[in-house]
């Protein structure tokens, strides 16, 4: 008895699947990009030391469980509570042996907090944060860089009408003396196009952080796909060194729920290091279609669309973690590929030409 070709085509893709099972992405999960190690990192977030709800150690170990690189407790200097003991290091100093021992790099960091103008910083990379606990928001921000400090603007839409940012001459003060080197373009659940525009203007850092407060499973539910946004951080090394030069030089990008954000320069390497065009043939020599199977070795899901000579767009594929199958010729078979939900400036998605 001969088999249906199209029976036998379904058991040997299914044959395949097995051989390659997809494995559930628990953890962020980036490739390398040509010349660069892909990092993964939080930079604002916070325990009991300030206004959190958790140890210091319990943002290690969440980082560890979801594929972290590298983090940073932001405690807010201007919070005293009963933990403090008049030192605002001290949940960096009781996360870092559990962050060495686990591997996870700890940047000694803290967030300068005042009304909006100028809103909130944080000074990454000190050496101390005690001296930032200072009523003049200037003298703070200058002892910061003082130390060696990468400053950033955090949620720039905060306590505005409507969270749309407001860029005040305080604004342009900061950027003038050097002392905004970066904005977060997302902070926990918003996305401020303004602020990304912004930092392609002035040639800034773009951020994405959580500015966790909570247990981050509380906050972030995984059953639905939520996640954490997070700082893709292209360096030349694993350490934190590497970050910092990484961060000087802008070369970041933002995960934030289902969009990947950041410059063509390093989206594009990234999108192409993640999907695996090569084909898997399967068929039976007939006239039938073969099935093509792409391997996204990423753990974001791309939306991509095709377009053909006339100019006309395919409907969406979606290229989840893992093997998919596709009806659709490979990239470089159609002059132009729309990756739609990564985004190389507001509301521009990815293009890739052939």
């Amino acid at each position: 008895m001969i088999m249906n070709k199209r029976v036998f085509l379904f058991i040997s893709l299914i044959f395949f699947l097995l051989s390659n099972p997809i494995i559930a992405q628990d953890k962020f999960e980036f490739p390398d990009i040509p010349g660069y190690k892909t990092l993964i990192c939080d930079f604002h977030m916070h325990t009991v030391f300030s206004d959190g709800l958790v140890w210091p150690s319990v943002r290690v170990d969440e980082a560890v469980e979801e594929g972290l690189d590298a983090i940073s407790i932001t405690e807010h200097v201007e919070y005293i509570n009963s933990y403090l003991r008049g030192d605002h290091n001290q949940s960096f100093k009781m996360a870092k042996p559990r962050a060495d021992k686990k591997d996870l790099m700890l940047i000694r960091g803290a967030e300068i907090t005042r009304d909006m103008p100028p809103g909130h910083f944080n000074a990454l990379f000190i050496e101390d944060a005690n001296p930032l606990d200072t009523s003049d928001w200037k003298a703070a921000i200058r002892l910061a860089i003082e130390q060696g400090a990468y400053v950033f603007w955090n949620h720039p839409g905060w306590r505005q009408p409507e969270e749309i940012p407001i860029w005040y001459k305080e604004h342009s003060w900061l950027l003038s003396k050097g002392w905004i080197q970066g904005m977060e373009i997302v902070n926990e659940n918003s996305y401020y196009p303004l602020v990304h525009q912004w930092c392609v203007d002035s040639n800034l850092t773009l951020l994405g952080n959580s500015d966790i407060h909570d247990p981050i499973d509380k906050f972030f539910d995984k059953c639905i796909g939520e996640h954490r946004p997070v700082t893709l951080v292209f360096t030349e090394e694993r350490s934190e060194q590497g970050i910092r030069k990484a961060m000087d030089e802008r070369r970041t990008a933002v995960y934030y729920k289902d969009l990947l954000i950041g410059s063509e320069e390093y989206v594009k390497p990234l999108f192409e290091a993640s999907i695996d065009d090569n084909l898997v043939r399967v068929n039976m020599g007939g006239n039938e279609d073969p099935a093509y199977i792409m391997n996204n070795s990423s753990c974001f899901t791309f939306e991509i669309v095709y377009v053909d000579l006339k100019g006309v767009e395919s409907d969406p594929v979606f290229l989840s973690p893992g093997y998919n199958e596709s009806k659709f010729r490979i990239f470089h078979d159609y002059p132009k590929v729309i990756v739609k939900n990564v985004l190389v400036a507001p509301g521009v998605s990815l293009e890739i030409t052939n």
